[in-house]
């Protein structure tokens, strides 16, 4: 995090603190496997689950 000229805000510097203590722990790929869970979720879980859409072509 001690880099010459680098600017880090608290936000940005907690997020690399944050992997690189997952990194660490051993734990980053359990939590990679997560977020994408949940990112796929997010994104997803509001598409048509039926035939309607592809009726509607």
């Amino acid at each position: 995090m001690d880099l010459t000229g680098a600017r880090w805000s608290l936000d940005g510097a907690e997020a690399v603190l944050r992997s690189r203590s997952l990194r660490a722990s051993g734990d980053f790929e359990e939590y990679m496997a997560f977020h994408h869970r949940q990112e796929r979720q997010r994104n997803y879980l509001s598409a048509p689950q039926n035939n309607d859409a592809k009726m509607a072509a």
